[in-house]
């Protein structure tokens, strides 16, 4: 039997997402030109997507991908709930003291760009340093793709490839949280903290104990790893500003007020953070675009989006937003983590692909039953092959759940202990 190859119709899916990104960085260059090209563009793209919308024919399929869509959601949320917890911890837990006394690490990457600097054409470092394409450019490039379905250039269901890259980037952003939190690492911008968080200049009485004793003495680090104890004597403990937050309590060793206000309004201004946060969550966010774009969509499109990633990378250390070890594991984590997750969810035409297999398998008794003209036993053949398919679906669906169980039990453990070891008295 000879293998068929889909047709697939483009619909301009790269063209649509350079022009968005062009447009977009029209911004910097003519504000006029932007504002008048701009919804226009929004405008022609929303229009073509709401005329394919009747002809859709994969409404089943996205509604089979919906629930596994909305728990990618909330376990995506969880993830950034704990982890805007794990960045106001990080950031306040040795005071605003240690952020503006402590230099940052050297960073080889960020001498590297500042030699390019002076031997490079002047026209080419300005490309180099140009804001060319942010985080939301990536959130929406990955809108376009997902929402490409329409056209049929990428695979049904879209809310499938949302609900895979919602848990790819949740995990991303789980295992950064439990990253960063782990050990504090001095920002690039020393002046940051000052400037963006109102936490105690003092450090935590964890710190207090444990830390700024022996910090800054080789004898004392010395003694205390023979010892293996804490034996300075302290004195007695700075404490912090204790607010009364009902059931929320816990959280206010983590989060270190220092005025009256809710824990949520604290969250709300953890932003980014501004210690180094090992690794970068917006070189997670555009590897997993370029990642889910490859995968689905591939072409040319694919690779100039990869060498926006590249640019992105080198103007986070230029920026000295982060190091160059920040860049460089976000992106080799991001790759790791969505190939991880391509046993949860398939891969691009992957259905089809199982089908033609069936199909290669059973090709000599379907073409014996077409010569003899066995009509019955050819629709059980078929039968077989659509069977084969749902019960590969189903195990699929089956590891989703029990991923998605066991990660959000860690989660909670996580969320848990760290409150409760916080909120003790050591």
């Amino acid at each position: 039997m000879r293998r068929l190859t889909p047709v697939r119709t483009t619909g301009g899916l790269g063209v649509a997402a350079i022009s968005y990104v062009a447009v977009d960085y029209l911004r910097n260059i003519s504000p006029t030109w932007h504002e008048r090209l701009q919804p226009a563009l929004w405008s022609i793209l929303a229009l073509i997507a709401i005329s394919r919308v009747p002809f859709y024919k994969h409404w089943s399929s996205e509604i089979r991908a919906a629930i596994p869509f909305v728990g990618s959601m909330l376990f995506m949320l969880s993830c950034l709930l704990f982890e805007a917890l794990c960045v106001r911890f990080s950031t306040a837990v040795l005071g605003l003291d240690w952020h503006r006394g402590t230099p940052p690490l050297p960073d080889a990457g960020q001498w590297l760009l500042l030699s390019l600097n002076e031997k490079l054409p002047e026209p080419l470092v300005e490309i180099l340093r140009a804001h060319i394409i942010g985080l939301h450019h990536y959130l929406m490039l990955f809108m376009i793709l997902a929402f490409s379905v329409l056209f049929d250039s990428v695979e049904a269901p879209g809310l499938g490839l949302g609900a895979r890259y919602m848990f790819t980037m949740a995990i991303g952003r789980f295992l950064r949280a439990i990253t960063f939190v782990s050990t504090i690492l001095p920002s690039a911008r020393p002046w940051c903290a000052a400037s963006r968080f109102s936490v105690p200049a003092y450090p935590h009485h964890w710190a207090q104990k444990y830390y700024v004793p022996y910090a800054s003495d080789a004898n004392a680090i010395r003694q205390i790893i023979q010892q293996d104890i804490a034996y300075a004597d302290t004195g007695e403990l700075l404490r912090d500003y204790r607010p009364n937050w009902g059931s929320m309590n816990f959280l206010i060793d983590i989060l270190r007020p220092t005025s009256r206000g809710s824990w949520f309004s604290l969250l709300k201004k953890a932003g980014g953070g501004c210690n180094d946060l090992i690794y970068s969550g917006h070189m997670l966010v555009a590897v997993l675009t370029a990642m889910a774009w490859t995968e689905a969509y591939g072409g040319f499109s694919s690779g100039i989006i990869w060498l926006l990633v590249l640019h992105s990378a080198q103007r986070e250390i230029r920026e000295r937003h982060h190091y160059t070890v920040d860049c460089i594991v976000a992106i080799y984590v991001g790759i790791l983590l969505w190939k991880m997750t391509g046993c949860i969810w398939p891969t691009k035409n992957g259905t089809r692909r199982r089908k033609v297999s069936k199909l290669e398998k059973i090709q000599r008794r379907l073409i014996q039953a077409a010569k003899d003209s066995d009509m019955e036993e050819v629709r059980e053949l078929l039968k077989e092959v659509e069977l084969s398919n749902q019960e590969t679906q189903n195990k699929g669906q089956s590891k989703f759940m029990w991923v998605f169980a066991c990660v959000t039990i860690i989660s909670a453990l996580a969320i848990v202990l760290l409150a409760f070891t916080l909120t003790s008295d050591g």
